[in-house]
């Protein structure tokens, strides 16, 4: 007598529950989630009557490779490091690997690389930035066909999924915690504020807008680089050297200024050790302030006081949306396939350490 195979029923009715369940259960299913115990119930229920997952065919062009793709304007600032290290480690959970692709900032290359994705087989897209206007038309049209996910300054034009960052509260924040320690003559020193670098110039703006609203708009000096730095491939220091050479600039001019804000941590950490060459005591002469909450600033010899946006916290929300359109989409809960556009974003804290003071006082 041939004994009757076991099926996904029999093990729903051992272990109570429906046969949805035990097929979601079983088969690892990450769109719904499940208490343990009923987790260990349906194991046990397979377990104890032999069930045995049914073998998936295998299709033609089926994907051997979980794969996302990564799309970075460079690897030499902390915060784009972090963000990687936010994703890898949400996509490592989820069995998947991931390829990272380095365009610095070059419309070339990142041309290159969207043309490049499509022979990887991959589930999924995550920029890093925002990408080109050149190719939003094209990114709109891949997104048809696989997740995409930007981590962008907010973009009203961008129709995609959307980890997002207000960089005009990013500036209010340090422009308010200067000004209640007295500051009124600073200088905020920036990379160039070039059209393609919208999110420079929001930053900027919302730490200029906080200076005029009590009156003292007129005493921001705003230090840029030369547009030369956006063209040439960025080396490991090169936004170090942006801090370290402008703050050198400036005092040949400015003897007056109380605080000197850098865009990001990177560019603060090169005013701080230009300060200090220049034999500038931080924060008795002049404090200085960063942004990002890079490692480095809180090393206890830096002490720098910066913005915390959550910048590791980004980096796993852009994953598990690829991860959530991923299940949407094997997981057919209708005959129609869902269409939704996420949108996260998270309100950036100020951490105060050892590099601001009250303002000098004559």
């Amino acid at each position: 007598m041939v004994k009757k195979k076991v099926t996904s029923s029999d093990v729903a009715k051992r272990a109570g529950v429906s046969q949805a369940t035990v097929s979601m259960v079983l088969n690892k299913k990450y769109n719904v989630s499940f208490s343990k115990e009923v987790i260990q119930k349906v194991e046990a229920a397979a377990e104890e009557l032999g069930y045995e997952l049914p073998k998936r065919r295998t299709q033609r062009g089926e994907r051997r490779e979980k794969l996302l793709v990564v799309i970075s304007p460079n690897l030499t600032n902390p915060y784009y490091v972090m963000l990687l290290q936010g994703i890898e480690s949400r996509a490592t959970e989820q069995g998947f690997g991931i390829f990272v692709c380095n365009t610095q900032r070059d419309l070339k290359l990142e041309e290159r690389y969207l043309k490049m994705i499509s022979t990887l087989n991959a589930q999924g897209i995550i920029y890093m930035c925002n990408p080109g206007k050149c190719f939003l038309g094209q990114l709109k049209e891949m997104s048809e066909r696989i997740p995409v996910v930007v981590i962008n300054n907010q973009e009203k034009h961008l129709d995609v999924d959307a980890v997002e960052l207000d960089n005009t509260k990013l500036g209010r924040l340090m422009g308010r915690h200067l000004l209640e320690l007295g500051h009124q003559h600073v200088a905020y020193i920036t990379p160039p504020l070039t059209a393609r670098q919208k999110q420079r110039f929001r930053r900027v703006e919302g730490f200029l807008d906080e200076f005029r609203k009590a009156g003292y708009g007129d005493q921001v000096i705003v230090k840029e680089a030369d547009e030369e730095f956006d063209r040439n491939v960025p080396g490991i220091d090169s936004e170090y050297r942006i801090g370290y050479d402008l703050t050198k600039e400036l005092l040949r001019t400015e003897k007056d200024l109380t605080a000197i804000v850098g865009l990001n941590d990177m560019i603060a950490f090169g005013i701080m050790d230009a300060l200090q060459d220049m034999k500038y005591k931080v924060p008795g002469d002049v404090s200085v302030m960063g942004c990002d909450n890079t490692l480095f600033s809180k090393v206890k010899k830096v002490s720098l006081t910066t913005i915390e946006h959550f910048v590791v916290h980004k980096g796993m929300d852009a994953c598990d949306i690829i991860m959530k359109k991923i299940s949407s989409r094997d997981w057919k809960y209708t005959e129609f396939e869902p269409v939704s556009i996420y949108h996260v974003e998270y309100e950036p804290q100020i951490v105060v350490r050892g590099t601001t003071s009250y303002a000098k006082t004559k």
